[in-house]
């Protein structure tokens, strides 16, 4: 399986584990709800029993309205714990088992209505409070991060209120077999009233599962921006100062490759093999460590990038992938802070005595990411480079510490007669010489 099928399978598992934990939280949020009604309706209930205008709420309606509510918390809670087990089990939530969910948490207020009606004049249920439990369970539903889920809690809704309307109140209006009839031509003996109320609890449902929809896809927006973000991270791991990582993520997902004009610095630690010879693994990396953590912060300040460590030594680039108009004047820049600061290093004994050697030119290169899907890497490719590289290792013919070609110094706008002239130099992969010159 490839990188990004790996990554994209990685997220769909994540989410769905999110999903379930989303599930649960409103579990938990309806299962408090629930909690508040059954203290809200007890308490109603011994306050205004002795109302005259409630005479017609009578105990077993109250009876009904509380048992039901408790049966549905405890059902909520039991639900809950077993998909929290499932999940420490690492398994999923059937979907089966959403639905069937979704469908006894929205029949609650269609079982509530049907008992309730037993005790009191239908047309007043369907008009009370117990209606609009519907609503609660739709807007929960966005909850579960499911368009069809939501869309189904709305339509059975719809479906059983609409249908309780037409069975007590009949098709032709007023009430069927028994209980006051409503008062003539109010709409609450209309069907097309239960009719409106349906359609409304239907866009509910609708509304949610839209709702539902834009968070699920903002989610996945998300985290597709921050894996756009890792991934470019990733690939110049800590080569690249955060102000240029910035700047690459507002050039977008695709790095390309192309030719540019770029400053090419080699850096190599002199005489490395003898110095670490004795020297336990341990010790050598800790050494190495601390002469790079200097090298990248000066790279790094200088608008640079280290592109791969070489051992005792690295390779720069100062105009890929960002260009600042004076490329060739930060990696002079750098060169002679390197120079100063590893002298500062030894000055400091936090290493021992040691020398570089840099070496500098410029020219045009590709630049870009190569590799496969699996794995890839920012490389600068062309002649600079190698020249750049071979350069460097003029150093130790010459006793200096920082080499540069007359292409260097010309882009940086610094006079080639203020440094010392080593003349033509003919240098291996190149015909015609090149002009190289001392500044250290």
């Amino acid at each position: 399986m490839s990188a990004p099928a790996e990554s994209a399978a990685s997220f769909e598992d994540h989410l769905a584990r999110e999903i379930i934990h989303s599930e649960r939280m409103r579990m938990a949020i309806l299962a408090g709800l629930l909690g508040v009604l059954l203290v809200f309706y007890g308490l109603g209930y011994a306050l205004s029993r002795q109302d005259y205008r409630l005479r017609f709420l009578t105990p077993a309606a109250f009876f009904y309205i509380i048992a039901v509510i408790a049966l549905l918390l405890c059902y909520e809670l039991a639900i809950r714990h077993l998909i929290g087990r499932w999940l420490r089990e690492g398994r999923g939530v059937p979907g089966a088992l959403r639905y069937l969910n979704a469908f006894v948490e929205t029949s609650v207020p269609s079982i509530l209505i049907l008992l309730v009606s037993r005790e009191i004049n239908p047309v007043y249920v369907l008009q009370s409070p117990l209606g609009l439990l519907y609503g609660v369970f739709i807007v929960l539903s966005t909850l579960r991060l499911d368009f069809r889920l939501s869309v189904f809690t709305g339509l059975v809704a719809a479906a059983e209120y609409v249908a309780l309307s037409f069975a007590y109140i009949g098709a032709g209006g007023g009430v069927v077999e028994g209980g006051a009839r409503a008062a003539a031509g109010t709409p609450f003996e209309a069907p097309p009233f239960y009719l409106a109320k349906g359609a409304m609890l239907l866009l509910a449902g609708l509304a949610a599962g839209f709702v539902a929809d834009q968070l699920k896809r903002r989610v996945t927006n998300a985290y597709r921006a921050l894996e756009e973000r890792q991934r470019i991270v990733n690939a110049f791991g800590q080569q690249v100062s955060p102000a240029i990582v910035e700047e690459l993520l507002k050039l977008g997902p695709g790095i390309e490759s192309k030719r540019t004009f770029v400053c090419v610095m080699f850096m190599d630690i002199r005489n490395f093999t003898p110095l670490v010879e004795k020297k336990a693994p341990e010790e050598i990396v800790a050494f190495q460590n601390v002469v790079f953590a200097e090298a990248v912060d000066i790279v790094n300040r200088n608008h640079g990038i280290i592109n791969q460590f070489l051992g005792d030594g690295f390779m720069a680039t100062f105009g890929a992938p960002l260009a600042t108009g004076r490329d060739c004047g930060n990696a002079l820049a750098a060169a002679r802070e390197l120079v100063a600061g590893i002298r500062g290093l030894s000055e400091a004994g936090r290493i021992p005595p040691i020398t570089i050697g840099v070496g500098l030119h410029a020219g045009e290169a590709v630049s870009g990411n190569v590799g496969s899907a699996l794995r890839k890497q920012y490389s600068i490719t062309g002649n600079v480079v190698i020249l750049a590289s071979r350069i460097e290792q003029l150093n130790k013919d010459h006793g200096s510490q920082i080499l540069a070609s007359g292409e260097v110094l010309a882009a940086a706008g610094e006079q080639a007669r203020s440094h010392e002239p080593l003349g033509p130099v003919h240098v291996k992969g190149r015909e015609e010489p090149i002009e190289i010159y001392r500044l250290a």
